[in-house]
């Protein structure tokens, strides 16, 4: 068997920055046990596995460890290789996923995810949090117990964050995510996900589901530009509407091959 996968640079206009995905378009779905082996042979942040169904796709992601709900940078892989190699021609494209209905539209030269809206909550209980991250903590929230939501109280802060992962891969949901004003930009975070494979995650969009209506109402604005602070980087262009939050980036592909089994 050969399949066809091609890797994308998203939040990216130039290639070796941004979050990079692996992308493959499949006739049917592949066995799940073989997607993870795939995922941990490509050794990437997500590798996503999209099979068309009727006018829309369906959307799976797979970290090197493990099969995730919700992915946004690989979406935005996927949107663009579905767009610019396979010659999609639909303004918008829509995806059935485990997190419900996905879709990513384009929007002059940016692709523009369309994500649910996730209210962070506050944590009922004291974790260890600023003790993991080896630094000061402002505030502590939660999403339904998959992520952490993290404040710290600067951007500098957030670029020095040097965490413990054991520490942090004992806590408690997926991840941990790590956010301030920025200096430049409206919001700037990090995300540390070492329990599902990823120490850090150069730029990630789903936790934008997060950050947006988190700051949105800080800021008293629906429109914000955010910056993930890790050592690749990446911009975000973000919107807030209603139950939805919009997260526009670019995306370059850097790599297309095929893989033997």
């Amino acid at each position: 068997m050969q399949l066809h996968f091609h890797q994308v640079d998203a939040f990216s206009d130039r290639p070796f920055a941004g979050n990079p995905a692996m992308v493959y378009l499949l006739e049917q779905w592949l066995d799940e046990a073989l997607m993870q082996r795939i995922a941990a042979e490509h050794n990437l942040a997500e590798t996503a596995f999209v099979v068309a169904r009727g006018e829309a796709y369906e959307i799976r992601w797979f970290t090197p460890t493990t099969e995730v709900p919700l992915c946004g940078h690989a979406t935005l892989a996927s949107a663009y290789v579905l767009f610019e190699v396979y010659g999609e021609q639909k303004p918008r494209l829509d995806f059935h996923s485990q997190s419900g209905p996905l879709s990513v539209s384009r929007e002059g030269d940016r692709l523009l995810l369309d994500f649910p809206r996730i209210d962070p909550q506050p944590v009922d209980q004291p974790l260890p949090v600023a003790e993991a991250l080896g630094c000061e903590v402002l505030e502590v929230r939660h999403s339904k117990g998959k992520e952490l939501f993290v404040v710290l109280p600067s951007e500098q802060a957030v670029r020095d964050c040097t965490p413990d992962m054991a520490a942090v891969a004992n806590l408690p949901g997926l991840g941990v995510i790590v956010t301030a004003r920025g200096d430049q930009h409206d919001f700037v975070s990090r995300y540390f996900a070492p329990a599902i494979g990823i120490p850090e995650d150069p730029v990630t969009g789903s936790t934008h589901c997060l950050l947006i209506p988190y700051w949105a109402e800080r800021l008293d604005k629906t429109e914000l530009r955010a910056a993930q602070r890790s050592a690749r980087g990446g911009e975000l262009f973000c919107r807030l509407e209603g139950e939805r939050v919009k997260i526009g980036g670019h995306a370059t592909r850097v790599a297309s091959g095929t893989l033997t089994l």
